[in-house]
């Protein structure tokens, strides 16, 4: 079953969303691939740190909050973090 596909269908499923964070369909795909690296990461330490509280204390915490860093502060590529904006991990209320 062959489906029409139009440019424009194409441009939305892979161009759209990375233009509108200032990246190209590779830059994009390449930064999605390391957050789901890191985030199978955190995962695992979670999972670790649930039967062994005292170890990975602060793995799963740490993730989320570089990858927030990295995702929220630096969007748009090379633009600078803004100073009045606090660090995430000042304001994690709990670790995991």
């Amino acid at each position: 079953m062959n489906l029409p596909m139009s440019d424009s269908m194409i441009n939305k499923w892979f161009t759209e969303h990375p233009a509108s964070v200032n990246e190209t369909y590779f830059e994009h795909f390449g930064n999605a691939i390391s957050f789901s690296w890191q985030l199978f990461r955190a995962s695992i330490a979670c999972l670790i740190h649930a039967f062994f509280p005292a170890c990975c204390v602060k793995s799963g915490s740490k993730a989320i909050s570089d990858l927030h860093n990295k995702m929220v502060k630096f969007r748009v590529k090379g633009s600078a973090p803004e100073s009045s904006a606090p660090m995430v991990e000042e304001s994690i209320e709990y670790m995991i």
